[in-house]
């Protein structure tokens, strides 16, 4: 059900942090037009502590009606609290998409049998496929592949999103989990080498400025050319790095706005790029072939 290149799409906002629905439509037509295969709302990237329940509840109606049919829709409604994820789940997977994505509980540090319980207890609330989020660098808590394969179990747990930039983890997670279940890489950076080892595709930062690139290079492992896909991995590795130089999703939203796709809103606490950075993201969008406006925003 989810595989190739999945877009964890930004959320572009107005200099004073409300929705900007025309760009927001401006994207999903740019994504639809590029070959992405999928859409992740609301996740790290589009700001998800940032964003209330009834705004993530528009941007995938909107997103659906636009989409449905064409590329899949998936959206963030994990939280850190068991209630809330529950409640999150129940009304956003009702919204018509393909799927809920379920990060981590952060900060508090839960347990692994904690962790099979909040995802167990939001996976039943679940009208849609539940994809897991494990990124360890950001929640600070690691879902184990002991744990993963316990979930993998429940009938609406089908995917995992692995962040953890590990090979050995991702082998070790195929070997745990079902045939059926499927591993996406959390990770651009090594996201082709673990499709190369079986994993079905990525959830990824660097779709959202180079959607048809990355979508040909998951097209190419899954297909089995490695060689192929690594070819065409290698013009995005500047951007793998350097949309990254400051906390996603800085650098990318900026990159956008530099592609004229959308402005330079952001949400506090986060800001705008600083200048020191400007250059390197232009050199990296400039590597992969991205157009961009010739004079900084």
């Amino acid at each position: 059900m989810f595989s190739g290149s999945l877009v964890a799409v930004v959320t572009p906002m107005a200099a004073d942090g409300s929705l900007d629905w025309p760009a927001w439509d401006r994207l999903l037509d740019f994504h639809l037009q590029q070959g992405s295969d999928g859409l992740v709302i609301a996740g790290t990237t589009g700001e998800s502590p940032a964003l209330s329940t009834a705004e993530i509840g528009e941007l995938t109606r909107t997103a659906v009606a636009r989409c449905h049919g064409r590329l899949r829709v998936v959206v963030g409604a994990g939280t850190n609290a068991t209630a809330e994820t529950v409640a999150r789940t129940r009304e956003l997977s009702r919204l018509g998409v393909d799927g809920v994505m379920l990060v981590t509980p952060y900060y508090n540090k839960p347990p692994q049998e904690g962790l099979y319980r909040h995802f167990c207890a939001a996976a039943d609330a679940s009208a849609a496929p539940v994809i897991l989020y494990n990124v360890p660098g950001r929640t600070g808590v690691d879902l184990l592949p002991p744990t993963v394969a316990r979930l993998a179990a429940h009938p609406r747990i089908v995917a995992l999103k692995e962040a953890t930039a590990s090979l050995d983890r991702g082998r070790e997670l195929l070997a745990a989990c079902p045939p059926g279940f499927a591993l996406l890489s959390g990770d651009d950076p090594t996201a082709i080498e673990l499709i190369g080892i079986g994993a079905r595709g990525v959830i990824s930062v660097t779709g959202n400025v180079a959607p048809g690139r990355m979508s040909a290079a998951c097209r190419a492992a899954a297909g089995g050319d490695l060689p192929g896909a690594r070819a065409i991995d290698a013009t995005l590795r500047a951007l793998h790095r350097d949309l990254f130089v400051e906390p996603n999703p800085i650098p990318v939203k900026w990159a956008l706005s530099r592609m004229g796709l959308i402005g330079p809103g952001i949400r506090l606490p986060l800001v705008e790029l600083s200048a020191v950075h400007r250059e390197s993201v232009e050199r990296a969008l400039h590597a992969a072939g991205v157009a961009f406006e010739e004079k900084a925003a």
